[in-house]
């Protein structure tokens, strides 16, 4: 695969958690499109990497690192969620909202 692919693969994934991200209201998969257009990211960064450097291997350890961020940005979004779900029984975002009153 060339770089051009990979960089239309990241597009298609920003765009996708871009468009789930601004429609929908309930958190979940508001977190869910968040994590598409991080993915998208993440994959351009690699590709971008892979091919200015593709003998050093520093930039895949970059990419760990950044899905494991992301991952525990993610679990901690979920556990904040399920608080939120089991205190209040609120799962959209504009409900979420009132909270800061």
């Amino acid at each position: 695969m060339n770089l051009e692919l990979f960089l239309l693969l990241a597009a298609a994934l920003f765009c996708v958690g871009l468009f789930g991200a601004l429609t929908q209201q309930s958190v979940v998969m508001l977190m869910m499109g968040l994590e598409l257009m991080l993915g998208g990211v993440i994959v351009a960064a690699a590709a971008v990497r892979h091919y200015i450097a593709p003998a050093t291997g520093d930039g895949q350890v970059l990419v760990v690192l950044a899905v494991t961020a992301m991952a525990l940005e993610m679990a901690i979004g979920f556990a904040v969620v399920t608080a939120l779900f089991r205190a209040r029984e609120i799962d959209m975002t504009d409900l979420a909202a009132e909270l800061k009153e």
